[in-house]
């Protein structure tokens, strides 16, 4: 099988050295690799090479840029984890598992698990995203990174925690007006989440509904009422990761959303960023789902969340 094997050397604990065990590990099964490093400024010519599997060793970053990319292609992608939080390989039920049991399953009877791919649309134009969009709590730690607390030192994921907890404890709620599949649910929000995912941030389980590639997203809503309820979960979150939320949620394909410049996160990415005009910073903002999606191959028996995954 022809794979192109996309790696993020400087994910997780991966280094140089590791580019030559991956490409070792994949021509032991063999397959015909041809490798790029996420570092290089060539990694997306090669997405466009003829290819049989687009494989991805690294962390959420990693595999969001390449899936990203891949809609529409008719290629499956195959995740080998090696980042920090891993939130898309904890949705596919792979996180954990060996490297060896993960390529051996590309060929022997995979399961294809399709995720949808949803488009953030605004005045910057029109952007896919794999794990969700919001405004709030999330964004504002995006927007001030080094505002809130965290330990010098410490993990990435206890210390993205950390920041968490202190925004989530201080932040005023955001005014917003918002319109879910026609319904206008527009108030005062300390987080709005449209969420494709099950874990968002640091492993958060917010979407304890989340499917897979049903064609929905879902949305989180917390307002002042849920506050306390949002710090107990994150104060209590390391005593068990796959701990559920249990917030505010509701399911849609459309939501709308009048965008005046807070904060805004795509995925990763900030909105507004740092040399964004004036006309870039304000107007209707649209995360929806058009049926866009990429299909993974994991081990038949990988449980994805949710209780009823697509497949095909």
């Amino acid at each position: 099988m022809r794979v192109t094997l996309i790696h993020n050397p400087g994910a997780g604990r991966q280094g140089k050295d590791d580019a030559a065990k991956l490409v070792k590990l994949l021509e032991s099964f063999d397959h015909d690799v041809r490798y790029y490093s996420s570092k290089e400024d060539d990694w997306k010519r090669g997405l466009k090479k003829p290819a049989d599997l687009m494989a991805v060793a690294g962390g959420d970053g990693t595999v969001g840029k390449v899936t990203r990319r891949m809609a529409g292609r008719g290629v499956p992608i195959g995740v080998l984890p090696s980042g920090t939080a891993n939130n898309l390989a904890r949705t596919l039920g792979i996180l954990g598992r060996p490297f060896e049991e993960l390529v051996r399953a590309w060929e022997e009877d995979p399961r294809r698990l399709k995720l949808d791919l949803g488009i953030a649309a605004g005045p910057w134009g029109e952007r896919y995203f794999v794990e969700g969009v919001g405004a709030g709590v999330f964004a504002n730690v995006l927007a001030n990174p080094a505002g809130s607390k965290a330990k010098k030192g410490g993990a990435p994921v206890e210390n993205a925690l950390r920041r968490l907890q202190d925004v989530a404890m201080h932040s005023e709620p955001l005014e917003l007006k918002a319109i879910l599949d026609g319904e206008d649910i527009s108030g005062e929000y300390l987080m709005l989440e449209a969420l494709n995912l099950a874990y968002i941030g640091p492993n958060l389980h917010l979407a304890h509904d989340s499917h897979p590639g049903d064609g929905e997203f879902d949305l989180v809503l917390i307002t002042e009422a849920e506050r306390d309820r949002l710090l107990y979960y994150l104060e209590h979150w390391q005593d068990n990761r796959e701990r559920l939320a249990l917030l505010p949620t509701k399911r849609g394909r459309r939501l709308q959303l009048e965008w005046t410049g807070f904060p805004l996160h795509i995925d990763d990415k900030l909105k507004p960023t740092p040399n964004s005009r004036p006309k870039e910073i304000a107007g209707l903002m649209e995360a929806r789902m058009d049926g866009e999606a990429v299909e993974f191959l994991v081990p038949a028996h990988a449980a994805a969340a949710g209780t009823r995954p697509a497949q095909r």
